[in-house]
């Protein structure tokens, strides 16, 4: 008993250490924009539409991938492989590569929405290099997706955050440092990803009638995860361009009121 408590302890330590060491200090990646916020339902719809993302839309994603491309490999940090700590050919024999699988420990990769919250759960498999020794591994994990709008960059962008990681057949000495080699490659290599391109959603319609064209620009994007699906809300920003004869063209606000758009876009864009 005294053993096995004795060896967790210096896994603990070692993990501790080796994690600065061959990592060094690092900090998740943030989200740009601002973080997405839920509907507001005191103010007008008539600009908004609703975008709607399922569970099933996802299940036959990432199905089509695991079959088809194979299982996506996320490639060990850089900063890891700037510490030379093994010989050349040892290196070459040890790829330090993260795969994500589809499902491993009854646990099924995909994206959940249930709570108010966006889950992906991750099954995974992998090799880390340690001095001479290469560690095969695998484990699950039980992640949260945190959205945001960049209304510059008209994207609605996500970030995975780790909320547990389970790892299997891992020595206790070096658990600690895989497990922190786990979070931060998923974190430098997926984080944060767009959820929806919302520029490929703008509204050009030339008016001749009237001589000009009507534009409209995304300018707020709300969330409501709802049992089972996403619901994106996007709000729109109107603007009119006249073309006047001799003059050129100029541009003034577009009046929003009597102008309204269908209230369900059924349009789905992909996070991978």
């Amino acid at each position: 008993m005294r053993r096995n408590l004795l060896v967790l302890i210096i896994g603990l330590l070692l993990g501790a250490v080796g994690t600065v060491y061959f990592l060094g200090a690092w900090r998740s990646h943030t989200l740009p924009g601002v973080p997405l916020r839920p509907p507001d339902q005191s103010n007008d719809t008539s600009s908004t539409v609703a975008v709607t993302i399922d569970e099933k839309f996802f299940d036959s994603l990432l199905g089509t991938i695991f079959q088809q491309l194979g299982p996506p490999q996320l490639k060990l940090s850089q900063n890891f492989g700037q510490r030379p700590m093994q010989p050349i050919a040892f290196q070459n024999s040890c790829n330090s590569v993260l795969a994500l699988n589809a499902e491993g420990d009854n646990v099924k990769t995909g994206v959940r929405f249930t709570g108010g919250k966006i889950t992906a759960p991750l099954a995974f498999t992998g090799s880390y290099a340690i001095l001479t020794s290469c560690i095969q591994f695998k484990g699950t994990a039980k992640t949260t997706v945190d959205l945001s709008f960049d209304q510059e960059k008209q994207t609605v962008f996500g970030k995975l955050s780790i909320d547990e990681l389970v790892l299997d057949n891992v020595p206790t000495l070096v658990s600690g440092l895989v497990t922190a080699f786990v979070r931060k490659t998923i974190d430098e290599r997926l984080n944060p990803f767009p959820v929806l391109r919302v520029s490929q959603l703008a509204l050009s319609l030339p008016i001749q009638a009237s001589g000009g064209s009507l534009k409209a620009r995304v300018k707020d994007v709300r969330a409501e995860v709802q049992e089972g699906s996403l619901k994106l809300y996007l709000t729109y920003e109107f603007t009119a361009e006249r073309e006047t004869q001799g003059e050129g063209r100029g541009t003034k606000a577009f009046p929003t009121a009597g102008y309204r758009i269908p209230s369900a876009f059924n349009l789905i864009h992909t996070w991978l």
